[in-house]
């Protein structure tokens, strides 16, 4: 549920977190069908960056930015960047994106994406960089739900799976709920030591899960997501932050 920032191309709405977020995020993406070309833009800083229930960056505040460019077929294509503030400097997380979007009736609407994933300040990170492929059908902009397969750049393997089913309920004028679970293989195969050696731990897969509130107003947007995984730590030494906070800003 891991921070990019994917702003809606008919309500401009943007959301900020990546993967923690992802199910909401490949809502927000949709880019619909258009009149003109266009772009849209979103800043935004959250709490920390997390994809699919892995920590990215460490707890602290991320700064992030993306711009996006919307065609009238249905074409979008977009870049964006999430940047640790602390404990030290570094551009943490960069995405490039391509998607088409059809409408199939009123209420169902279909996506098919690329995306290329790079950790350019993080050599420990190297072996998640990836190109990943995926389509997602979306319900009423309720319900989302998305499959991907994922491609490692470095350390070859087979490509990762992962089931995203994501849910956007309103509950009033700017507030609704916002949850999801999905189930992924590691990109990495965790492991643990034992009498000084390196051990798999023979999982290769791993569920997650959000739940929380957002709050949009214009275009502005505040989320506070509850994030879980049943992960296995290594080789993710660091932890998840149980609670993940966004301000973003569309443009």
């Amino acid at each position: 549920m891991t921070a990019d920032i994917r702003p809606s191309r008919d309500v401009r709405e943007g959301t900020a977190t990546r993967r923690a977020l992802v199910l909401f995020a490949a809502l927000a993406s949709l880019p619909g069908v258009a009149c003109a070309d266009d772009w849209a833009a979103t800043v935004a800083v959250s709490s920390q960056l997390v994809d699919r229930g892995i920590p990215i960056s460490a707890p602290g505040p991320v700064a992030q930015g993306a711009v996006n460019w919307f065609t009238p077929s249905g074409w979008s294509f977009g870049a964006s960047a999430s940047y640790q503030t602390r404990p030290v400097g570094r551009v943490a997380e960069t995405l490039l994106q391509g998607a088409k979007a059809w409408r199939i009736d009123d209420d169902w609407q279909a996506q098919a994406s690329a995306l290329y994933y790079r950790y350019p300040d993080n050599p420990a990170w190297r072996a998640f960089e990836r190109v990943e492929l995926g389509g997602t059908v979306i319900f009423r902009d309720v319900l989302t739900v998305g499959l991907s397969a994922a491609e490692r750049l470095h350390g070859g393997g087979t490509p990762r799976g992962a089931l995203d089913v994501g849910l956007r309920w309103p509950l009033g004028d700017h507030l609704s709920l916002a949850a999801g679970a999905g189930v992924a293989r590691y990109l990495v195969a965790p492991y643990h030591y034992y009498d000084g050696q390196r051990v798999g731990t023979g999982s290769t897969s791993y569920a997650y899960g959000h739940a929380g509130l957002a709050w949009t107003d214009g275009a502005w947007r505040v989320e506070v997501l509850r994030v879980m995984a049943d992960r296995d730590r290594r080789p993710f030494e660091r932890e998840a932050s149980p609670w993940l906070a966004t301000v973003a800003r569309s443009f």
